[in-house]
Order: structure tokens, then sequence, then C-alpha cells
């Protein structure tokens, strides 16, 4: 049964429990949470709704909601209509995230498009971002205790963010604050929609705590493979502005070139060359083995995402969640 409130997504005539064709509950599960966004961004303040939907138009992989839809159904899960909301309210945040990502990197492009901010200008981005957030309690609110899940990745999302930006005015970046910034900013969203789609569906403690580890996993894999990314692809076939993680001085780039440099006492620091960042980091990282070395780092992590999944029966969605694995770091965009 769908949480009390929750908007009836899928047609009753479209949906059976019994009887489905392999693939069809989830294939009805993202198009419903397609068009659950745009139907959630409708108000009468008609520059919030036109921004909105000039960044989900843009499309997006979907990884997020596709992982809550997944393992809600590899679970057993049936009710489509009961884990959409979910699904939508994860991409939201997300969604979000990238509006206000786009304000204060600067970015004109996004998925393939002007940037709300290239457009509208900062003020407008910047409420936009925040109606999108606001939209997900508004989708949250009949799932009691699993706001707590969404609420602890939002939380670790800012502080990534945060993370970043300190170390970036501080001059600071090590392996180890990398880390930290991309499990929080990244992979703890990933981890929350796991967990989500798997408590939705009535899983056991064991299975909750495997999706959790293939969430968290993947998530760390996408955000090395989206840095990466930023450093070696042109923003035509990004999709976004590329090189602001190089100009910026944050992001893999920064982290897998910092080359040690004497300080006063003779030690070892992490200081990327100032010049002109956006050709001395590329050329650099392009000369070394920094870029092999990441993306054979990212493709363990997925492995050991997909070996996290292992105890989960047999079925297509079980398949789909393996595949999304290797989608992850097997990626030009």
């Amino acid at each position: 049964m769908a949480p009390q409130n929750a908007p009836r997504i899928v047609d009753e005539a479209m949906r059976t429990t019994t009887g489905t064709a392999p693939g069809e509950l989830f294939q009805q599960g993202i198009q419903a949470v397609e068009e659950l966004m745009y139907a959630v961004v409708e108000t009468d303040v008609s520059i919030l709704t036109e921004a909105s939907r000039h960044i989900l138009k843009a499309g997006g992989k979907r990884v997020r909601p596709r992982m809550v839809l997944l393992s809600y159904i590899a679970l057993g899960g049936t009710d489509i209509d009961y884990v959409v909301p979910a699904a939508a309210a994860i991409e939201l945040v997300h969604t979000a995230s990238v509006v206000h990502d786009d304000i204060n990197d600067h970015g004109v492009l996004r998925r393939g498009r002007p940037s709300i901010n290239s457009i509208w200008g900062r003020t407008f981005a910047l409420l936009t971002g925040d109606f999108l957030f606001t939209k997900v309690y508004e989708l949250m609110a009949p799932y009691k205790d699993l706001n707590i899940d969404l609420a602890e990745a939002t939380i670790a999302l800012v502080e990534g963010e945060t993370l970043q930006a300190s170390a970036v005015k501080e001059g600071k970046f090590s392996r180890q604050i990398y880390h930290d910034i991309i499990s929080r900013k990244t992979a703890a969203l990933f981890r929350s929609g796991a967990v989500i789609g798997a408590k939705l569906a009535g899983a056991s403690a064991k299975e909750i705590d495997a999706l959790a580890d293939y969430g968290f996993k993947i998530g760390l894999a996408f955000q090395i493979i989206d840095d990466i990314l930023d450093l070696v692809a042109d923003a035509e076939t990004l999709g976004k502005t590329a090189g602001i993680d190089l100009e910026q001085g944050k992001g893999f780039a920064v982290h897998a070139t910092a080359a040690p440099t004497a300080n006063a006492n003779g030690a070892g620091s992490n200081i990327v060359d100032s010049g002109d960042p956006m050709l001395v980091i590329k050329q650099k990282l392009l000369q070394g083995d920094a870029i092999p070395e990441a993306r054979q780092q990212a493709k363990v992590l997925a492995s050991q995402a997909v070996d996290s999944i292992d105890l989960l029966p047999a079925s297509f969605e079980k398949d789909e969640l393996v595949k999304l694995a290797h989608l992850v770091v097997d990626r030009d965009h």
C-alpha cells in the first residue's frame, strides 16, 4: 500500500503485479518518476516552473532513482505507487544540488544545455535550487522515518561541498581529504537511494546493509569518474562546463596531481603549481599515471559493489544493478 497522501502515479490499467514481463515494472517506474518530477514543480510563480523544467528537460542519467527502483523491485517490491515519490525526491535532491553547484562554479552549461544561472541569473538560480529542495520535503512527507535516511544524506552532501570549498580556500588537498569529500557529497546520496528502496520493499537488516554498501561504493566510483571526465572531456561530450574543478583547485584533478613540495621545515605538502592551472595540471596528469590509476580504483569499487549484492535472488533487477555498476565507470559523460 502506498503511503497516506502519496500521489497515484501509474494508471491501474497499466500496472500488473503478477505475470509482468521482466523489466516492465521498472520501466513503468522510471516513466512515472519523470512524470512526477514535472508535475511536482508546477506553481503559479511561472519562473520557478520554467527554470525547474528547464533543468529537468535536460535529462541526465537518472542513476539515483534507478537505484531506488531496482533495489525495491529486486527485493520483492511490486507497488510502483509506493516507491516512485521517494525515487523522484532523491533525484530532485541531486538536481537542486547541481543548480547550486553551477552558481558556485559559474558554470554556464549543464547536461548539454545552458545552466539556469546563465539564463535567469544567479538569484533566480539560487531560488530555483531552493524550490527543488523544498519539493523534496513534499514528496517525502508520507514516508516518516525514511526522511531520516534522506536527511542524513543531504546533510552529508552539504558537509562535503563545504569541506571541498574549505580545502580549496586553505590550499589543503590530500587523498584522505578527497575521499572524505566524495564520501559525503556524492556517495551518501547514492547510499540513501539504495537503502530507501530496500526498506520500502521490507528487506531484512542484512539485505539493507548489502544495498547500503552497494550504493556507497557506486557513489564513490561515480564521483571519481566524474572528476576524471572533468579533466579529459570537452564541454560538448561532458554536457557541462568542463575544467571547472581544475580552474578552481578542487576535485580529482587537483587531488591526483598535488605535487609534494618542500615547506619551511623541509616536509612535503600538497601544493599545485599556480600559473595556469588548466594547462599545467592537465599536462601533468596526461603525462603521468594518475588517470589510469583512478580509473582502476573506480573499477575496483564497482566490482566490490557488485559483490555486495551477491545475496540478492536472481532477477532482471539484480542484473540491472550489476549493469548500473559497470555503466558508472564505463562512460564518457
